[in-house]
């Protein structure tokens, strides 16, 4: 299992719901995971019913097995201010220039350096180490900016190439490009079984794979349950409208007589199930389109009571049952 695991999706996805999940799931039976945020939305705190996260690393939960989940929301300008320590020792001169805006003004006008801050701050925490040579993190789980822009934020290599052919930015950005390329990394997309959420993750992958970031999973979100399969939808469709009428009439729910209170049930029935039978083969159609991309496929169900801690614990069962981690 790849130890950075990124996640990006269509807007209105879930794409932060899946990544938290996932960061629980990972940190089960004594692992330690670190969930990353960089789009400065503050969803993890949210998810996790908190207050608003430092820029710092927290941890946030304790995951099934006794595993921690740790919070970080990384801010670009401070990201900044730790690589002019980092690489220029500049300290107090360092803070000075954010007050005069020069911060601000950098990773605004230089999109191509904040990402490598925003991608360059996950990466380190995937490669450090505590004093015993062992990896502060079992994984690092990065909430992404959606499928639209994934592409270009994790090629932070052909950003910054018109700005830096040397010096610190340049190996820096070469430094997060060998750990994004890599084994170590896997970038999974949410979506949801409807076809322009489908067709932007199709395409997102083939962006991927052209730039060759390694493609991770597909996970599917907010999956209804299926009430009816096909061959019922067939039954209903060819059961005559007086033999319904008997079946409901059967079942408790008035007289079959014409113009009974079953009878004025069946039109109504009849159309909720055109209605989920649209829905049904709408449904059908985006998995078969997700499967022929050829990556592992995974469905975590619509929650019936809404999204709060206890779902969250309840999505991370259910992508370990399915072999995520």
């Amino acid at each position: 299992m790849s130890r950075l695991q990124v996640v990006s999706g269509k807007g209105g996805t879930g794409k932060t719901t899946v990544a938290a999940a996932l960061a629980l799931a990972l940190a089960t039976e004594g692992k330690r995971a670190l969930l990353v945020e960089v789009e400065g939305r503050q969803g993890i705190a949210q998810l996790f019913e908190t207050e608003a996260l430092p820029y710092e690393e927290r941890k946030i939960a304790v995951a099934p097995g006794g595993g921690e989940v740790y919070a970080l929301a990384i801010d670009p300008e401070l990201a900044l201010l730790d690589y002019l320590q980092m690489f220029y020792k500049l300290g107090s001169a360092g803070r000075a220039l954010k007050k005069l805006g020069a911060i601000d003004f950098a990773t605004t006008v230089a999109p191509g350096v904040r990402d490598v801050l925003l991608t360059g701050k996950a990466c380190e925490a995937v490669r450090r180490k505590d004093r015993s040579g062992r990896f502060a993190y079992d994984y690092v789980v990065m909430d992404a900016p959606p499928t639209g822009r994934i592409t270009r934020f994790l090629n932070v290599n052909d950003e910054v190439a018109g700005l830096a052919k040397v010096g610190p930015i340049h190996n820096q950005a070469q430094a997060v490009m060998r750990v994004l390329k890599s084994r170590e990394t896997a970038v999974h997309l949410v979506t949801l079984l409807e076809e322009m959420p489908v067709q932007e993750t199709a395409d997102g992958i083939a962006e991927l794979r052209s730039a060759r970031l390694p493609v991770g999973r597909v996970m599917v979100n907010m999956v209804r349950p299926e009430v009816l399969d096909a061959t019922a939808l067939d039954l209903v469709r060819s059961t005559p409208r007086t033999a319904l009428a008997r079946s409901l009439s059967g079942a408790g729910l008035g007289g079959a007589r014409r113009g009974g209170h079953a009878e004025r049930l069946v039109d109504p029935l009849l159309a909720q199930a055109e209605e989920y039978a649209e829905r049904y083969t709408l449904e059908q159609e985006q998995r078969a389109v997700l499967t022929d991309l050829g990556l592992p496929l995974h469905e975590l169900p619509l929650l019936a009571e809404g999204m709060d801690l206890a779902g969250l614990y309840e999505l991370a069962i259910e992508l370990r049952k399915q072999g995520i981690a």
